[in-house]
C-alpha cells in the first residue's frame, strides 16, 4: 500500500452540508468568498474562557479519552479571534439573517459590547437565559446554573417565526379556572376578571420567553451523547433553528464541536456549513450524521456531505489488504485501534467512500469492487490517512 494525500471527502448523505477543518478566524476569509449575504442563521458556541482542557470519550471496543481542545486563550487573543469571526458572520448573514452567540458569565459582558459594536445596538434582539439544573452545587456563591445566548439580527428585515417554538398549553390544572368544552369539542379554561372573561384553550400554543428553563442539559446517559465535552442538546438548537430559519435555508456554525448544529439542521431540512479546529470534531460529525442517515447508492448533490481538510498523520493503516480482479478487501487484525475504516475512490483529490464501518473489531472484513482502490483509516486518537491499494 502506498500512502497518498487527499484534500477531503464527500458522502452521499448527511447534507446538504460542508465541514471545514480550521480555526474560525482562519476559515472566515474563504467562507466569505462563497457565502457573503447568503446565510440565514449563524449559531456560535465558542470557548467560554474556562482555562480547562476538554476531552472526547470514544466508544467502540473500549472507551478512550482523548484531549479535544484547550480553552486557554488570553483575553486579548480571545477578543481578536471573536472580532474576526463576528465581523465575518455579519458579512455572511443575509439581510433577514440572525446570529445567536452562546456564552456564559465569563464572556457575556465583553461579547455584548463587541456585538453592539459590530452589529449595532439597534440590532440586539434578546439575551436568552438558558437555565438548567444539572451539575454540582457551590457553597461559596450562588450556584451558576445558566448560560447566556446573545441574539442579534442583521437588519430590520430579520426573519423570525415565534410559531415554530410553540407547544400546546396542555391539560395541566389551572387554579381558579373553570374547565369547559366549546361547541367544536375544544377544551378550554376560563376566568372572569375586571368584567371580562378570559379563555385559554388546551391546544393553543404557548411560546417561550427569554428564560429557557424547559430544556435540560444533557445527562451522562442521554442517548444523544457523543462523548464530546460541552455538547449542547438538540432541543436547544431545534428551537433556535425553527425560530430563525425556514426549510431550505443555510445555517452556519464556526465552532462545530460535537456537531449538534449540523445534525439538527439536517433533521430540519436546512443546509449547513460547519467549521472547527479539532480533527476530533470532524470525526464526531462524520459518525453522527452517517449514523443518522441511510446511505444512497449514487451521489446526489441534494444530500451530499463534504469535509475539507489537510490531514495525513496516521503512519500505518493497521490493516491487511487483498485485491484481485473481482474485489478489494481489507481485514482488521488483532490489536488494531480504529474508529473508522472506509474503501472508496478518488475524484479530483476528493475521497468518495463506497463502504465504511465505525469501530471495526478484530477479524472484520470490508470488501468492495476493485475500482474502490483507496483505503481511509482513522485511529482512536483522531489521526487519519489514505492509502492506494
Amino acid at each position: 500500500m502506498e500512502q497518498i494525500t487527499l484534500k477531503g471527502e464527500r458522502h452521499a448523505c448527511g447534507g446538504p452540508g460542508q465541514f471545514i477543518l480550521g480555526r474560525a478566524e482562519a476559515v472566515c476569509s474563504m467562507l466569505l468568498k462563497s457565502y457573503r449575504e447568503q446565510v440565514q442563521l449563524i449559531y456560535l458556541d465558542p470557548p467560554f474562557g474556562t482555562g480547562d482542557t476538554f476531552t472526547m470519550q470514544t466508544g467502540g471496543r473500549k472507551s478512550v479519552t482523548i484531549p479535544v481542545y484547550a480553552d486557554t486563550l488570553d483575553a486579548e487573543t480571545y477578543l481578536a479571534m471573536m472580532r474576526t469571526a463576528l465581523c465575518a458572520c455579519r458579512d455572511m448573514l443575509s439581510p433577514e439573517g440572525s446570529l445567536y452567540l452562546h456564552v456564559d458569565q465569563r464572556k457575556c459582558a465583553v461579547m455584548r459590547v463587541l456585538l453592539d459594536e459590530i452589529f449595532g445596538e439597534k440590532n440586539f434582539v434578546n439575551e436568552i437565559v438558558w437555565a438548567y439544573k444539572s451539575g454540582g452545587r457551590s457553597t461559596k456563591h450562588f450556584s451558576r446554573k445558566h448560560d447566556n445566548i446573545l441574539f442579534y439580527r442583521k437588519s430590520s428585515k430579520q426573519y423570525f417565526d415565534i410559531q415554530a417554538t410553540g407547544v400546546p398549553r396542555g391539560p395541566m390544572r389551572r387554579n381558579h379556572m373553570k374547565r369547559s368544552v366549546d361547541d367544536r369539542g375544544r377544551v378550554f379554561y376560563s376566568i372572569r376578571a375586571g368584567g371580562k372573561t378570559y379563555a385559554y384553550y388546551e391546544d393553543d400554543l404557548v411560546y417561550p420567553s427569554d428564560v429557557w428553563d424547559d430544556i435540560e442539559h444533557l445527562h451522562q446517559r442521554d442517548p444523544e451523547r457523543t462523548g464530546y465535552s460541552t455538547q449542547k442538546p438538540e432541543a436547544l438548537l431545534r428551537r433556535i433553528i425553527g425560530a430563525s430559519s425556514r426549510p431550505g435555508d443555510l445555517v452556519m456554525d464556526l465552532f462545530s464541536g460535537s456537531g449538534t448544529t449540523a445534525a439538527v439542521s439536517s433533521q430540519m431540512d436546512r443546509a449547513w456549513v460547519a467549521a472547527d479546529a479539532s480533527p476530533i470534531a470532524l470525526h464526531t460529525l462524520r459518525k453522527r450524521l452517517l449514523g443518522a442517515h441511510q446511505e444512497f447508492s449514487l451521489f446526489d448533490a441534494s444530500h451530499a456531505m463534504a469535509f475539507t481538510y489537510e490531514l495525513n498523520d496516521l503512519e500505518t493503516p493497521g490493516v491487511t489488504a487483498d485485491t484481485d480482479a473481482t474485489r478489494v478487501c481489507v481485514s482488521i487484525p488483532e490489536g488494531a485501534a480504529h474508529t473508522y475504516v472506509a474503501l472508496g475512490h478518488d475524484e479530483d483529490g476528493i475521497f468518495l467512500p463506497a463502504i465504511h464501518t465505525f469501530f471495526p473489531k478484530a477479524g472484520d472484513t470490508l470488501c468492495a469492487a476493485p475500482t474502490e482502490n483507496i483505503l481511509q483509516a482513522v485511529d482512536d486518537h483522531g489521526r487519519q490517512g489514505f492509502w492506494l491499494l
